[in-house]
């Protein structure tokens, strides 16, 4: 194994050691823990487990994987605050698409040879790639790892 697939396969493994844990913690919750705010007037668990579906489809857009599994998502747990969108998918619902999200886009990352990681993602130009090569399929998982870990301890505080 050279470097770069090793940096590869070190950042894959947080991605996924990421999804472990907040499976852990979305596993020892019940549906109705899920409807409680996370603290006073801020957002209910079944609000961030929505939004992390939502992020993560958006990630099949990024990473050039296709399209949304769950563009019906968006209204509610992107584009509008909690508690402002009358109906919202239920908590089994939502569990049930963050498992088949999951396996979905595992099958597509576990596909990727080592160098299309450090292709350009869909949100960025070919000129500002040239000029800012970072900005890569890779980086977006990094910054994906950073934001499920932070809803991943607020969704702790549940239980």
């Amino acid at each position: 194994m050279n470097s770069t697939q090793l940096v590869v396969k070190m950042i894959l493994d947080r991605w996924y050691g990421s999804i472990k844990n907040f499976d852990a913690v979305l596993n020892a919750i019940t549906d109705e823990q899920l409807q409680k705010e996370i603290a006073p007037t801020k957002n209910r668990g079944i609000y961030l487990l929505g939004h992390l579906i939502a992020v993560h489809d958006d990630m099949l857009i990024l990473l050039d994987m296709g399209n949304k599994l769950y563009p019906e998502l968006n209204k509610p747990f992107i584009d509008s605050p909690d508690k402002t969108v009358a109906e919202i998918p239920s908590a089994t619902e939502l569990r049930a698409c963050w498992s088949n999200q999951c396996e979905v886009m595992k099958q597509k990352m576990d596909s990727l040879k080592t160098e299309e990681w450090f292709e350009k993602h869909t949100a960025v130009s070919a000129e500002d790639f040239r000029k800012e090569p970072h900005r890569n399929k890779l980086n977006i998982i990094i910054t994906r790892i950073s934001h499920l870990q932070y809803h991943t301890g607020q969704l702790a505080l549940l239980k």
